[in-house]
Order: C-alpha cells, then sequence, then structure tokens
C-alpha cells in the first residue's frame, strides 16, 4: 500500500512539473534594439499616439536587463550575440553556432525540435542572416550564407522567413540553384504575400521576398512600399503553420531586423516605426498567451545595442519633439537611393527642388524649423554632393551615404532631440521582458548565455555542452 501510495504521489509531482513546463516558447529578438530605442518607442506611443495602452513588452510583468559582450570584444556583432541567445555558448564576432576552437555546438531550437517541439524561425532580413542562422546552423564565417541556408533546409524545421536569400543569385545576377536544391530537402519555397496561401498543403515552409526584392530586408515600415511582407504578417503566418502542423507544441523564435539596419545609419524616426511594428507582431503571441496562459511562455530581448541610440542631446538640452517623427515620411536609405537617382540623371536639379522635396518629406522648412546655420550647411552639402561632387560619403554596415543625407539626418536627429555615439554596435545593455510560464527567471541581470539555458530549463530541458 504504501508503494502504491509513493508511486501515485510521485506520479502527481511528475504530472504538476509536467504541467508547468510551456508547450508554446515565443522568444522575440529586437536586432540592435537597445534600452535607449525602446524607451523612446514608447515615448513616442505615450505622446504622439497618445496612447493609453503601453507597448505590448512594457505591459508584460518581468523586466531585466542583458549583458551582450562576446568572446573576443566587449562590443559584439550578431553572430556571435546570435550563437549566445540560441546555444548559450559565448564566441567569437564572425563566427555562427560555434566556439571560438570551432566546435559545434547545439542550438535551443534543435533541442526542442528532438524533443517533438514544431520550429518556427523568421526574421525581417535575409532568412541567411545571423540572428535566423544561430537556430540551425554552424559555420565559422557568418558570410557563408550558402551553407548556412542549407543547413537551416536540412533541419527539419517546419516554417524558416525572411526578406530572402543572398546565394540565391550570383554576382552576375543570375540563379545558383539554391531554390532547387532547398527544395530537394523537402522544403516548399513561396515567395511573399501571395506565396502566404500556397502553405497550407506543406510540411516545411520557406518563405521569402518576390523574386528582385532586396533580400536583405522586407522594406522598412516608414516608407510604406505596397504588398511588401512586414513581421506581423510573417509572425501570422509562422504562428498559423505550427498550430496546423504542431499544435500539442511549437517554439518561435521572431527576429525584427531592420531595427538594426536604421540604428546604423542613425535614423531615428525609421527606428521607432520599426520597434512599433515588432511589437505589433509581438501582439500576436500575447493574444496567444492569453488564451493559453498556463502553457505559454515569451521572452523579448536583443541581440545587442545598435547606434548608442538616445533621448536628450546637446541641441535641444532637456526637450526632445517626437512630433517631428511623424513629419519624416522616407527612411533614410530610401533617401539616400532618391540621392543617386538624382546623381546618376541628366536632369538639372536645384536647391528649390530639394528644398520642397525636405518640406514635403521630413518636414523641413515648415512643421520643422531649420536655423540659419543649419540652412547654410545643407546649401553648402546640396553644392558639395550635387553640383562639386566631391561631399566625403557617410559610411555604415548596411548603407553608403552620400554627404547631403548624412547631414539632412544629422540635422533631422539634432532638432528632435536624438543622439547617437556610433553607426556601429555599442556594448550598452539590452532589455529583457516576460510573462507566462517561468517569466519570473528573467527579472535580474541576465548575460546573454543565460537566456537560452533558462527557457530549456523552464521547458524541462538543457543544452548539451558541445557537439563532438
Amino acid at each position: 500500500m504504501k508503494k502504491f501510495l509513493a508511486a501515485a504521489l510521485g506520479f502527481v509531482i511528475a504530472l504538476a512539473a509536467s504541467a508547468a513546463e510551456p508547450k508554446y516558447i515565443f522568444y522575440y529578438i529586437g536586432d540592435g534594439m537597445g534600452m535607449g530605442p525602446v524607451v523612446a518607442a514608447e515615448m513616442y506611443n505615450r505622446q504622439v499616439r497618445q496612447s493609453a495602452t503601453p507597448l505590448t513588452m512594457f505591459q508584460f510583468p518581468v523586466a531585466g536587463m542583458c549583458l551582450t559582450y562576446s568572446a573576443s570584444s566587449p562590443v559584439t556583432d550578431s553572430a556571435a550575440a546570435g550563437t549566445a541567445l540560441s546555444t548559450g555558448h559565448k564566441t567569437s564576432n564572425g563566427m555562427l553556432g560555434m566556439t571560438p576552437d570551432t566546435v559545434a555546438v547545439t542550438s535551443m531550437a534543435r533541442v526542442l525540435k528532438d524533443d517533438g517541439y514544431g520550429i518556427g524561425i523568421v526574421t525581417t532580413v535575409a532568412a541567411d542572416d545571423a540572428t535566423p542562422g544561430a537556430f540551425f546552423a554552424n559555420v565559422p564565417k557568418r558570410g557563408m550564407y550558402r551553407d548556412i541556408i542549407l543547413q537551416g533546409a536540412r533541419s527539419g524545421y517546419e516554417f524558416i522567413a525572411g526578406a530572402g536569400l543572398r546565394a540565391e543569385l550570383d554576382k552576375k545576377g543570375k540563379p545558383t540553384g539554391l531554390i532547387e536544391e532547398i527544395e530537394r530537402e523537402g522544403v516548399k519555397v513561396v515567395r511573399g504575400r501571395d506565396g502566404i496561401s500556397e502553405i497550407a498543403d506543406a510540411q516545411r515552409v520557406m518563405l521569402i521576398g518576390e523574386p528582385g526584392s532586396n533580400p536583405s530586408n522586407v522594406s522598412f515600415t516608414i516608407d510604406s512600399v505596397e504588398g511588401a511582407l512586414t513581421l506581423p504578417i510573417i509572425t501570422e503566418a509562422c504562428m498559423a503553420h505550427l498550430e496546423r502542423v504542431s499544435p500539442d507544441r511549437f517554439f518561435m523564435m521572431v527576429e525584427g531586423g531592420n531595427i538594426d539596419h536604421s540604428l546604423h545609419a542613425n535614423d531615428a524616426a525609421t527606428t521607432i516605426k520599426e520597434i512599433i511594428n515588432f511589437d505589433q507582431a509581438l501582439a500576436l503571441a500575447f493574444d496567444f498567451y492569453r488564451r493559453h496562459p498556463e502553457e505559454t511562455l515569451i521572452v523579448v530581448t536583443a541581440d545587442h545595442d545598435t547606434g548608442g541610440f538616445a533621448t536628450g542631446n546637446n541641441y535641444k538640452g532637456y526637450f526632445a519633439n517626437f512630433a517631428n517623427i511623424d513629419c519624416q515620411r522616407v527612411s533614410k536609405e530610401e533617401f539616400e537611393n532618391y540621392c543617386r537617382g538624382i546623381l546618376r540623371s541628366r536632369r538639372t536639379y536645384t536647391w528649390d527642388d530639394m528644398k520642397e522635396y525636405l518640406s514635403e518629406n521630413l518636414g523641413f522648412y515648415t512643421a520643422i524649423p531649420i536655423s540659419e546655420k543649419q540652412d547654410a550647411a545643407l546649401r553648402e552639402k546640396f553644392n558639395a554632393t550635387f553640383e562639386l561632387r566631391n561631399s566625403p560619403d557617410q559610411k555604415t554596415l548596411y548603407k553608403t551615404f552620400n554627404g547631403f543625407a548624412a547631414e539632412v539626418f544629422k540635422i533631422m536627429a539634432d532638432v528632435s532631440g536624438f543622439g547617437f555615439t556610433s553607426t556601429h554596435h555599442t556594448g550598452n545593455p539590452v532589455p529583457v521582458f516576460a510573462v507566462g510560464v517561468g517569466a519570473e527567471r528573467f527579472v535580474n541581470l541576465n548575460n546573454n548565455i543565460e537566456i537560452p539555458v533558462k527557457i530549456l530549463d523552464i521547458a524541462g530541458k538543457k543544452l548539451p555542452d558541445t557537439n563532438k
């Protein structure tokens, strides 16, 4: 009788432990999304949108911070940070899914997949980029795009999505056969919004942008590109697919990759609109959590801080004007493309033409006053860029900007009260938000390698030390 009671008690305890393990895990990573831009996005949400409801991530009951340094530097790159957030191992900048001595390490997604979870990995940048790749690839160099995405195709994961594949075309723009190779692995490749309707009859899917679209990102929210994929649309498609093919258990990693691109450009308004877009995608998971509160865990963080974005600068002192954000209708990248078009054309383009464009698309000289000194600086850069054609470019990770574009957006930041310390990453800590089963584990100061370990521990799993 005692043995029976002990066995019954053990069964009850095991059942209770099992019930406490999340069946649905959402891992949201805002690329480059440091504390500064997150707080700025909430200020914009409150002051300009006049929303009485905070951003979704600010509604979570648990908030903490995370350190991001890599094995090789106090300032990490996305590959080393992605590896830490996926595998629980520090590595050197530029390496993906490997330790500094090139030993492959296992991602948390692999552990969950082997335990029967459906897996979805989605991003707004290339599907072969560092952060998504960290969840399915092991390569010594993050630029090994073809190897990265083929490892994704062979992973068995149910859903991988991104803006495109950088190895799809060669340097001459000709197909490399990559799509056919992916499909031979049993993955159905679909493209763009229209392709989402083709997912229903597939078990394993790769969703990418339409042929000819930019494989590096899906376009910025602020540019309002008609028909473009967006993070909420991709997230919703992934969630629907996983609910269909793996309804009992699934894991999703959702990356807001465009946030990093706009921060490298020191483009405050575009960044804030991207964080709002990221938060809208997060709201889909939060709605799911509300339907399954005892079975769901959501963790939100960033791989690193980019740009050293801050509200407050020497030009505006203690004042910042968030209303200026809505005066801006184009990203810095789109403005650069516009300027390059002018430089390539034979048409005569005057300062008055540009002044009209700046008024319509950034609010300069109308909603946003421009001082005599700023006007003089703009005219000088305009002449140097478009007439003399000797203005030095501003080079950033993803885009090179002409001198005039750089000056325009420097002034935009100045008059709005925003500051940047770099066009690169910084070593600043990043936020952590959590809700659901085991969320309290993230309330303290985290190291990035601890986050996947904690998530798996909450789910009753653990990462192996290394792969041999």
